[in-house]
Parts: structure tokens; sequence; C-alpha cells
């Protein structure tokens, strides 16, 4: 279920089935780690003065989305170039792309990662947010201040479980030991978590079975993430065919999302906020193909943050994609220099939240600060369920 392995379950399966025990237990510590920035290349420009606030904006509340489109390819596009800003739809991205154009998709699939617990008379939920190695679990708890180490929870639902915590970390970050047997794990989640909604749907009775539906990318393979790669909500096999047909490839990589994307950023200066690390993978097989697309001059097209953020842990400073697993914390700012993707799909973010930074260092801070004005005075949906914006990377010499 959790297992850097890698496979092709059947979409819709219990994680359970999707990945089995011995998959689970191949899980070691990571082989690489990258650095929260990388400006550190010679040639790279200094950062800009960065203030928290110039992210912000103002959002009416009435435009966050609570469920997708339907169909999904039936959402907006908003597309962001040279030229400004132009309303589509996301079905137009078959026109938008062309004969030589790779999609990089993120192929993790959400968990249903939010348990509910107690310490004998005390309350907790808990996110599971990272496997480590040994059936410990990186987990972000509300209620922590509540918890001590050696102390045993016990799971609503699932009494089987009984995970110890190990140690409480910094920002209600606490390490559990949920034992080695992960299959029991697993099937302990299939029945008593739930898929963890991110805080702005509102589901005042928890998520409800269209939602298991609804938050699962259609590229979900891999099991691992507490959030969903939401740029990869848009797709249908038809939109998917009409790509195909127009000649647009498409490649898998791996990122779990970590429940730290929900996180916001309260320093005043965002270079003083440290992301999350995440897991991910960008195999052998998978940089050659993004490398040989490169080198006949075709785009690469990352779709969502997810994909761009691990292509951005992976490219060395020629440009070249390198297989890559292990653990990323890379936050890229404006004055980041991107080496490995031209275009970007991507939903509406949060205000002052890392990821419109992300596509602010991407299509320029001028160009998003209009296009999300545009996007707010013309009625799109935002968030996780909204619509989308395909952008094309800035020049910074233009």
């Amino acid at each position: 279920m959790f297992s850097v392995l890698r496979g092709q379950p059947a979409r819709g399966g219990a994680i359970g089935q999707a990945c089995p025990a011995e998959a689970l237990l191949a899980f070691r510590a990571p082989l690489r780690y990258r650095a929260p920035t990388r400006m550190t290349q010679p040639d790279a420009p200094a950062l800009p003065a960065l203030r928290a606030e110039d992210f912000d904006f103002a959002l009416p509340e009435a435009l966050i989305a609570q469920s997708p489109a339907r169909p999904r390819d039936s959402a907006r596009l908003l597309v962001v170039g040279d030229g400004g800003a132009r309303d589509m739809g996301v079905a137009d991205l078959p026109a938008l792309l062309g004969p030589g154009d790779l999609m990089v998709v993120n192929d993790t699939r959400v968990i249903p990662a939010r348990l509910r617990a107690r310490r004998g008379e005390a309350r907790v939920e808990i996110m599971l947010n990272r496997a480590e190695a040994g059936g410990l679990w990186h987990a972000l708890v509300r209620g922590a201040k509540k918890l001590r180490s050696g102390d045993v929870l016990a799971i609503d639902g699932a009494p089987e479980l009984a995970p110890r915590v190990v140690e409480r970390q910094d920002g209600g970050a606490v390490l559990l030991d949920f034992g080695p047997d992960q299959a029991l794990l697993a099937a302990a989640l299939e029945r008593a978590g739930e898929i963890p909604l991110p805080p702005y749907i509102a589901r005042p009775d928890g998520p409800t079975p269209q939602d298991r539906e609804d938050y699962q990318p259609i590229f979900a393979r891999q099991p691992g993430a507490v959030a969903a790669p939401t740029a990869s909500l848009h797709f249908t096999p038809g939109l998917l065919a009409a790509l195909a047909a127009r000649g647009v490839a498409q490649v898998e990589v791996t990122l779990h999302v970590g429940a730290g994307t929900f996180l916001p950023i309260r320093a005043e200066d965002p270079r003083a906020h440290t992301l999350h690390s995440e897991w991910g993978e960008v195999t052998p097989e998978a940089a050659a193909i993004i490398n040989a697309t490169r080198a006949r001059g075709g785009r690469i097209v990352a779709i969502g943050t997810t994909a761009l953020r691990l292509l951005e842990s992976a490219v060395d400073d020629a440009g070249v994609i390198q297989p890559f697993k292990g653990l990323t914390d890379i936050f890229l700012l404006p004055g980041h220099r991107f080496r490995s993707a031209d275009v970007l799909l991507t939903n509406f973010h949060l205000p002052k939240s890392s990821l419109f930074m992300l596509v602010s260092a991407f299509a320029g801070m001028g160009r998003m600060r209009d296009a999300y004005a545009h996007a707010i005075d013309a009625g799109y949906r935002f968030y996780s369920y909204g619509d989308a914006s395909l952008l094309f990377r800035e020049d910074p010499a233009a």
C-alpha cells in the first residue's frame, strides 16, 4: 500500500489488495534528498525580496468549489502566457498541446489517511503523512499536546491497530509505530480511515462515498498520498484518448503528497518556511523518456504542482532529468530558475500558500496576480474541486 515498489493495482480496488504486505515491508530509507531550493546554481539570480503578504488576495467564499465539475473535463481552463489570459475549457487541452509534447503525470493514489483515536478519555485526530521504515508513520495530530512518548492509542473502528507514540515533534507532528504488519494496517484504513479532504471542502458529517471516487485521480496507481494531485482530477478517458490522438504522450512519476500541503505559511518572509518532506520517484525509464522528448524539441507539460516539484528535484544544472528516489522538501519561490518543464496545468490555489508562490515563480508574479484577479471576476471555481489553469513558463530574460 505504501511501498516504493511500482505496480499496476486495479483502479478502485481496496488498498490492501492493491499493494500486498511484502511490497509494504520493502520500504527502506530514502536514497536521495534534495535541499529546499535550488538557488545554489552558479548562474542563478539572487532571490528577490519576498513577503508573504505579496501573495495574498481576497477570495469570495462562494468561489470555493465543494464538488467537481461533471464530467470532470467540463471544468473551465484559464490559459496564461505571453499574450495574457484566455478563457477556455479543460476539454480544449488537445488543441493547446501538440504532437511531440509530453505530459508528466503523478500516479500517486490517495489513501484513507484520517483516523480518529483516543488516549484514555482524551480525543485526538490523526492524519497519516508519510510512511517511514519498520512500520513507523510520520503523522500530523490534532491534539498532539495530549500525547506522550510510549502512549498507546485506541483507533475508532479499528481496535486491532493500537499504535504507540514514539515521539512528539514540532508543529503537531507525531511519530507513530503501527507495527510491522502492514497488511493489517491497510485493511484497517479501508474500514476505519477517511479520505482526507482539504479543510475548505465542507463535509460536516465527513467525506461521502462519492468523495472517495471524486478525490481519486484517473492516474492513481501507487498508494501513499494523503492529498490528491488535484490537476489530475480533470482528466477523463475521453480526454486522454483525444490527447493521444493529437500525438501528446504521457509518462508517470510518483510523489506521495503529504498533509503539509494544507499548512499555511505564517512567516513574514516565505524563505523562513520549510515544507514537509514528501517521498517521490522518477524511474530511469521515465527520466529517459523526458530527456528524449526535450532533445527532440518537444515540450514538457507538468500535470500539477506535485509533478513539477518532483521534476525540479530531479533535474540537474544542465536541464537533464536524473533518476530520483527519496525525499524532497523543495520550495519553489520567485527567483527560482526552472529547468525541467515548459508548461504547467494546475488548479487555483490558496492565498499566501506555497503553491500560489510556486505558480508565481513559474509564470511570473505580475502575470499570476492579473490571472487570479481575472479568475475571481469571471467566477472561476477555486481549490481542489475547482477549475484549472494552463501556465506557460515565463522567460526571465524577456
